[in-house]
């Protein structure tokens, strides 16, 4: 009977301990969620009262043409963020791992984009972009008998610049993550595969990427998600031009929420933030079961 009550005791201590984590959590990151249901059926800019209108606000974002093109320049640069920045990171922690003098150094280079604040990045990398012989890169284009290339300017050059500067800033983190992984690498697997007469190439392939096989999964899942939702670079650097060739999904709901300075359309601005966010959460339901075994 006093082992229940001990029990007992211990259970409500711990209740009482974690009730304001929980509330201070419900508050910050529940009620937000809910509240976007709620404003997701509502017509409303936060200033004249709320009409609700049901799944108007669906049916509108359904009917922009906007959303066409936005959906579109969003899988454009996911889909170059996933073939030119995904591999950067694997190749970049590989080769760093076979270093062995300095090898904190060329981590702390490989990390600093990482810490640099991103507002910070993207007025430098703009700096960098100028579409001028005389800009930075024109001119080391220019040593090669290249460009100059008006990379923010022309609706092709746009989003490949703006992967460019994304993959130069975020790559910093997953390169660190590599790393971590591969020292759990045995390393007699690899001197197995030197006695075997496998060279740099055949080590990597038999030895390094099996082991790392889950890693890249997370982080190959964690890149699409992150890319669906890039907002940053688009803003900052052409606001979604030129001719809206780098108008993103999160900036047309940027557009939506603030489109004028009286109060934009909130209702229409979480009605499609609640269908990028479901969208992802069944792709990522999909992806993982598509891979589940693969990943074992």
């Amino acid at each position: 009977m006093s082992t229940l009550l001990a029990r007992a005791r211990g259970s409500a201590a711990t209740v009482v301990f974690l009730l304001p984590m929980l509330l201070v959590f419900g508050l910050f990151s529940w009620w937000p969620i809910v509240r976007s249901f709620v404003m997701s059926l509502q017509q409303t800019n936060l200033v004249t009262p709320a009409e609700f209108v049901g799944l108007d606000n669906f049916r509108a974002v359904l009917d922009d043409p906007l959303l066409t093109t936005a959906a579109q320049n969003t899988l454009w640069f996911a889909l170059l963020a996933l073939v030119f920045g995904y591999p950067v990171p694997l190749v970049l922690a590989v080769v760093m791992s076979d270093v062995r003098r300095a090898r904190g150094l060329y981590s702390m280079l490989a990390y600093l984009p990482v810490v640099v604040p991103p507002a910070v990045a993207v007025l430098l990398w703009r700096f960098f972009y100028d579409a001028e012989p005389t800009g930075v890169f024109n001119t080391i284009l220019g040593w090669f008998g290249l460009g100059p290339v008006p990379w923010l300017e022309d609706p092709s050059w746009a989003m490949p610049s703006l992967v460019l500067e994304a993959t130069w800033a975020a790559a910093g983190g997953t390169v660190i993550i590599y790393l971590a992984a591969l020292v759990s690498v045995p390393p007699e697997l690899y001197d197995a595969a030197e006695v075997d007469g496998a060279g740099i190439l055949a080590k990597v392939w038999h030895v390094t990427l099996p082991h790392l096989r889950g890693i890249m999964l997370i982080t190959l899942i964690l890149q699409i998600i992150g890319t669906s939702q890039v907002f940053l670079e688009p803003y900052l650097f052409t606001d979604g031009g030129p001719d809206n060739a780098t108008l993103t999904i999160l900036l047309l709901v940027y557009d939506y929420a603030f489109a004028n300075t009286t109060g934009g359309d909130y209702g229409k601005a979480t009605a499609l933030s609640l269908m990028l966010a479901g969208a992802l959460a069944v792709l990522s339901v999909v992806y993982f079961r598509l891979t589940r075994r693969w990943s074992e």
